[in-house]
């Protein structure tokens, strides 16, 4: 490094439409002095780079990608036209002053510009098909009514035309560097053509070629439209209190802190906690959950969700570029940058087989004529045909596409992926191994048994509400949530306080009332060996028990227990029926852990450590591919550990970071759902290779067979990649949480997989 000034910088490049349109941005700026780790995304238009500006300035890197027909801008600048690509309009970003109210127009203007700009016809791709498109019309009307000499340099015309723009682009990047592009490929197919004497066919190869390049820039552009939809889930403006009163403002100047009022049929512009009243908020643009959440203050709303019910007061808990909307989109265009291994096993063979099929159509245009005395002009027009149908763009785009699509699917279902590796890695999934508190359970313990020993249960959950009423123990808290949800009123007590270890007591209507362990009910002697027997039982189904006692003299029984989460039952059920084993890990006690897992029918390791957790994931390893699905801090070293490490969305910042993937809804079943996802990738991404070789195999046949001529093989080059974009954009319309694989049908009871487990263990 020349002056220590290596630094990582960003720009945002236009019209890239296909994975060779990366490949040629990359090849003009790595091999710069000064450049490293070069990124470039494609669906996200984003070039990212480590940078020595003593050696390479910015500017340099600018012109560079200009220089090869891009357009490039600084992240968050106006991108400067393309040569021949995608361009905003002027007038696309008006200056308005920062946090004023004419920001939100600014950024409507800006959204209706790129929408105008997109428009085909009016892209310079499009004027190019509608002007060749015309001038072949033309030539062949005139060979009608004109001379056959006229309509032959008509049809040179149309052809020259057509061809020009793609020669420039095709030399530039030889000048780059890259000789063997598809716009090289064209040039010099339509050339020989037009020597050879055929520009009939010739104009219309350049037509043909016009077309696809523009069929693969709307394709490319449903594909990102798909991922923008997300970002434009967050409203522009928010309705922010201040003194008293409200106005808007824009949403991306919210602070934490702030309070902002969402009013009923309104988007929530922020992630938040709600201070004041009462709605449903349907989450469903957010999670995917299609049923509405009851949110009451003290509950957190995200961006992005729309508030159905009443006016809601929210206090900003996020800024605008950490709240979901901003990390689930940030995920998708990082994952871009995490290739699946066959995506890199394809960019290293299109690099070695370009070059092969050059070598091939010369030898096909050479060796006959010399070897043989066959004609010249027939075997350098098939060995022009055989040039056009070797390039591998169709090849190139078929994983990225299919990647690009699922990650979109995933994230419109609450379930996001790190990138292709990780999808790659998901699908070959042989084990799930999961955490059993806040990801089969809920997390906290909920009330299960109430038993009056004397008295009524409503009179005994009034007591025991009374002495946990000020409880931050979480066993205070669950007796108190049961009381409330029973419309208990908590009794009135006095002199409460706690016994570290043991529960709590106070004073109740003169009678020192005490809520605690089995232990300290033994200690003051006051339980029977009926009571006795009735603890034991409750504790061997996995629960904690708390003894109630008055002047101690036992009052009852209140058992908890951390509850499974209602769907885990099924998605160890789908799991199974996807070929997939399951395992428990948990630092629970032996006696907990068993009873949850009878009941799920899984497997189980308890009493473990975070580093006996590592220790287990790697036992697994060795000979299984391992997804673990964790929540916490404790299980972040876990998640890095397995093949694939998913983290439950209620789980912590360290635990989602650390993770490849994230479910959002809290649901167990998107852990199958995602498998499923990740399984019809991979299948769509085979098929996009087979579509891509299998067409080319064909008309490299044919072509050398002289059965097909130019035409056929653009239509086999352009006409197979846009085959695999489509194929791929197919996943966007795919249901993860459907029906199952047709291995075993999901409706089969969790009373069955108990029975299953049972037998399997005897």
């Amino acid at each position: 490094m020349a002056d220590g000034s290596a630094g990582q910088r960003e720009w945002r490049v236009t019209g890239m439409d296909c994975g060779s349109c990366a490949a040629k941005v990359r090849g003009a700026v790595e091999r710069l002095p000064g450049v490293a780790d070069v990124d470039v995304a494609l669906m996200a238009e984003r070039l990212r780079l480590t940078l020595d500006e003593g050696e390479t300035s910015p500017e340099r890197i600018e012109k560079a990608v200009r220089g090869v027909g891009f357009g490039i801008a600084p992240k968050g600048a106006r991108p400067e036209k393309p040569k021949g690509g995608f361009v905003l309009p002027d007038g696309a970003f008006p200056d308005a002053a920062e946090g004023s109210e004419t920001d939100s127009a600014s950024k409507e203007d800006e959204e209706k510009a790129e929408d105008a700009s997109t428009s085909w016809m009016k892209s310079s791709k499009g004027r190019l098909v509608i002007g060749t498109g015309a001038l072949l019309a033309a030539a062949w009307a005139s060979r009608l009514v004109l001379p056959a000499e006229i309509a032959h340099w008509a049809f040179v015309l149309a052809t020259l035309v057509g061809i020009v723009p793609v020669a420039q682009r095709a030399f530039a990047m030889t000048r780059a560097g890259m000789p063997f592009t598809i716009e090289m490929l064209m040039t010099i197919a339509a050339g020989g053509a037009l020597i050879i004497g055929e520009p009939e066919e010739a104009a219309l190869v350049v037509f043909l070629f016009a077309v696809g390049e523009l069929l693969e820039g709307v394709s490319a552009g449903k594909a990102r439209d798909s991922i923008r939809a997300l970002s434009k889930l967050v409203p522009k403006t928010a309705r922010l209190e201040l003194g008293g009163k409200a106005r808007e403002v824009a949403a991306e100047k919210l602070q934490v802190g702030q309070v902002v009022q969402v009013r009923p049929g309104d988007r929530v512009p922020c992630d938040g906690e709600v201070i004041d009243g009462t709605s449903g908020v349907d989450e469903s643009p957010v999670t995917g959950e299609s049923v509405s959440s009851l949110k009451e203050p003290g509950a957190e709303v995200f961006a992005g969700s729309i508030n159905a019910e009443a006016l809601l007061r929210v206090r900003v808990t996020k800024a605008a570029e950490d709240n979901t909307i901003a990390r689930i989109v940030r995920l998708i265009e990082e994952a871009e940058s995490a290739r699946a291994p066959t995506e890199r096993f394809i960019d290293r063979f299109s690099r070695v087989y370009m070059p092969a099929v050059v070598g091939a159509a010369v030898l096909v245009a050479v060796i006959p004529p010399l070897a043989f005395g066959l004609a010249w002009g027939e075997w350098i027009y098939r060995a022009l045909a055989l040039l056009l149908i070797g390039c591998p763009c169709a090849l190139v785009i078929s994983v990225p596409a299919s990647i690009t699509s699922a990650l979109s699917t995933g994230a419109r279902n609450g379930m996001l992926m790190k990138g292709g590796a990780v999808i790659e890695a998901a699908a070959r999934t042989t084990h799930v191994a999961f955490d059993k508190t806040g990801t089969l359970t809920h997390g906290r313990p909920r009330v299960t048994d109430v038993a009056a020993l004397t008295g009524d249960e409503n009179a005994l959950m009034a007591l025991a509400a009374g002495v946990e009423g000020a409880a931050s123990h979480p066993l205070g808290q669950a007796i108190c949530a049961e009381a409330d949800r029973r419309r208990v009123d908590a009794a009135a007590v006095t002199g409460g306080r706690a016994l570290p270890g043991k529960g709590a007591e106070a004073c109740i209507d003169g009678a020192t009332v005490c809520v605690g362990s089995p232990r300290l009910a033994e200690e003051r002697a006051a339980l029977t060996e009926d009571h006795r027997t009735r603890v034991a039982a409750l504790e061997a189904e996995g629960k904690t028990v708390v003894v109630v006692l008055r002047d101690d003299v036992p009052q009852g029984l209140v058992a908890m227990r951390d509850e499974p989460r209602t769907d885990a039952a099924d998605a160890v059920a789908e799991l199974r029926n996807l070929g997939i084993s399951s395992i428990m890990l948990t630092g629970d006690n032996p006696r907990t852990a068993q009873a949850i897992a009878d009941g799920l029918g899984i497997e189980h390791r308890s009493g473990l450590m975070p580093e006996d957790k590592v220790t287990a994931i790697r036992d697994l390893t060795t000979h299984a591919r391992v997804m673990l699905v964790g929540d916490g801090i404790n299980d972040a070293p876990a998640l890095a550990a397995a093949h694939v490490g998913v983290a439950m969305g209620s789980g912590t910042d360290v635990a989602l970071e650390t993770a490849d993937a994230a479910i959002l809804r809290n649901r167990v079943t998107d852990v199958p759902a995602k498998i499923r996802l990740a399984r019809a990738t991979m299948s769509n991404i085979r098929q996009n290779i087979a579509i891509a070789l299998g067409l080319k195999a064909i008309f490299l046949v044919t072509t050398v067979l002289g059965i097909t001529g130019l035409w056929i093989a653009i239509l086999a080059d352009t006409g197979a990649t846009v085959l695999v974009t489509i194929n791929a954009l197919r996943l966007l319309f795919f249901r993860p949480t459907g029906t199952p694989e047709p291995t075993e049908s999901v409706s089969r009871t969790a009373e069955g997989i108990r029975s299953d487990h049972a037998a399997a263990k005897t």
